[in-house]
């Protein structure tokens, strides 16, 4: 199984997670559903960190990725969420083993 992952380590501003998360589950929700290449889109909060938001997620390929960095729900979400982020961290993996129960 071959796939392309983004982890996206979000740091945000003090006070910022409730309209943070608004933005982000809404653009994780259009991705899975709308984008067809789009595997998963998990948004997670870190355990006694408040003000930290990860994001794990998983295209078929690289164009498929590209291509969902062209859709208006990201480009909505890049933009409005921007204000809101203290520091962003990204790392780019290529997925070896995808298990499921």
């Amino acid at each position: 199984m071959s796939g392309f992952v983004v982890w996206v380590d979000f740091r945000l501003k003090p006070g910022a997670r409730g309209r943070f998360r608004e933005l982000v589950d809404a653009n994780a929700t259009a991705s899975v559903r709308r984008e067809a290449g789009c595997r998963r889109f998990d948004v997670t909060q870190a355990r006694g960190e408040p003000d930290r938001v990860l994001l794990y997620e998983i295209y078929d390929s690289e164009a498929a990725f590209k291509l969902h960095c062209r859709t208006a729900h990201f480009e909505e979400f890049n933009s409005q969420s921007a204000p809101l982020v203290d520091t962003k961290l990204v790392t780019i993996c290529d997925l070896v083993v995808e298990a499921s129960s």
